[in-house]
């Protein structure tokens, strides 16, 4: 089956179709630092890279994810004497620990805004060239600036099916200065209060670029003027992903193929926001939340639906993760490791992933093998026990959820997966003795106590052990 992608801007699934077979080009729009990432980061990043592990499978890709390190905002949360460079780069750090903690993938280039200035102001001019930007009309408080000119490019509004005259009046620089409110800055010009270190020379004089040409200079270096794959999240459809489509088909690049865009996640259905204090910084959900765990929550759920973040939502995560272990445990007590590699994965597996990155029906695959795993072993079919393990290895191994995968040894969950096995081996022990005493009474009281907890014994003839009954 061919891979079906959802294309934001053609609005329907449309197959997927690479520029060069052997290596898929993917950009996606990064973090702006200005402050440390929230949960919403999280789920962004990771459907993308789980777009990344999929793709993957069949041929080389190159993925470009930026740091937008210049910004408004990063210039304005710089205090207490710290430098905005300072800041940007404390706040890149703090991203790339959260995406690692959680399995991120890092990207095959990761570039600074900072890093491609030339590029961006080499754009601007094929813009301005074309009649496409302009100066600023020279307004107090506006000189230096440059602007895209809205009404010059019939196309304007293409990505998210708007009119012009219906548009909000661009907030990202002086409106004194622009020809239509709706115009927005490719270049801003210094201004009084603002550090030095953040203007750079240009043909119109000392400042800085814009948000939006930052993306599409830096796809353009990196991936080419035409590219397979444009993502980012659904609040950056209108207006940051519209304005880079417009300045780079204007100034002549194919510019993206396919646009896909991951939905926002809510607490207590409203959108996460600093604004409404329900937001939730990755650094203090990882202090009490599992990375394994936070991962799986954060993938289960489509990547375009909306996301309603609840504590349940971590304790279904954790419960779905012990029943794998489970099983995977219960496969390799005898040391035995069955070798598993991609041809294992199920063709419903397939099926789903292929259907615009269907996760939810893959992991019903997933647990599906699972159960059936573990019937296995109840029959003492070893062999069909095994198939099992190496399709759910497979199949966990795509998504970046294997519970036996050493990068997650150190996690949260292993500590208190050792502590439950502690517990649990005293109470087999005590059933043991009971037992031995003949105290069957005692004996079964400690076996439906465990039971009742969620726990499944299994007597062998040399030993007791124990899973997850999720089965």
């Amino acid at each position: 089956m061919t891979v079906r992608l959802y294309d934001t801007k053609a609005q329907t699934l449309r197959d997927f179709v690479p520029i060069d077979p052997e290596n898929v080009t993917v950009y996606v729009c990064g973090p702006t630092v200005q402050s440390g990432p929230h949960i919403g980061h999280l789920r962004g990043a990771l459907a993308f890279d789980i777009l990344r592990r999929w793709l993957s499978r069949g041929q080389r890709v190159t993925f470009v994810r930026n740091v937008t390190d210049i910004d408004d905002k990063v210039l304005a949360n710089a205090t207490d004497g710290e430098p905005w460079w300072a800041l940007a780069y404390r706040m890149e750090l703090a991203f790339s620990r959260a995406y690692a903690a959680i399995g991120i993938l890092p990207p095959t280039y990761e570039p600074r805004a900072t890093a491609s200035i030339p590029q961006m102001q080499e754009l601007i001019e094929r813009l301005v060239a074309g009649g496409h930007a302009y100066p600023s009309t020279g307004s107090t408080g506006s000189e230096g600036d440059v602007y895209f000119d809205v009404r010059s490019w019939a196309e304007y509004g293409s990505l998210t099916n708007q009119s012009l005259d219906a548009m909000e009046p661009a907030a990202d620089a002086d409106p004194r200065g622009k020809r239509d409110p709706r115009d927005f800055a490719l270049w801003k010009g210094a201004k009084p209060g603002e550090p030095e270190s953040a203007t750079w020379d240009s043909p119109w004089g000392r400042g800085r670029p814009g948000w939006h040409i930052e993306c599409s200079a830096m796809s353009r270096r990196y991936l080419g003027p035409e590219f397979d794959i444009h993502g980012g999240g659904l609040d950056l459809r209108f207006p940051h992903h519209e304005n880079e489509l417009a300045q780079s088909t204007a100034a002549g690049d194919p510019f993206a193929r396919y646009w896909m865009h991951n939905g926002l996640v809510t607490v207590g259905d409203q959108k996460m926001s600093k604004s409404l204090g329900n937001f939730v910084l990755a650094d203090d959900l990882l202090r009490v939340r599992d990375p394994l765990v936070v991962r799986y929550a954060l993938a289960a759920a489509h990547y375009r639906s909306s996301l309603d973040v609840t504590e349940s939502s971590f304790d279904e995560a954790a419960a779905a993760l012990e029943r794998i272990r489970g099983f995977l445990v219960r496969v390799t007590r005898d040391g035995a490791l069955p070798a598993a590699a991609d041809d294992h994965l199920p063709d419903a597996f397939v099926t789903a992933m292929d259907d615009d990155l269907g996760v939810p029906q893959a992991l019903a695959v997933l647990h599906e093998t699972v159960r059936a795993g573990n019937a296995a072993l109840d029959a003492d079919d070893r062999d069909a026990a095994v198939r099992a393990f190496a399709s759910v290895t497979a199949m966990t191994r795509v998504l970046g959820i294997d519970p036996l995968d050493p990068q997650w040894s150190t996690s949260a969950a292993s500590a208190e997966a050792s502590a439950l096995d502690a517990l649990v081996q005293t109470l087999i022990a005590q059933r043991a003795d009971a037992r031995a005493a003949k105290d069957w009474a005692a004996a079964d009281r400690i076996r439906d106590a465990v039971t009742a907890a969620g726990i499944a014994l299994e007597d062998t003839p040399d030993a007791t052990h124990w899973s997850i009954d999720g089965r």
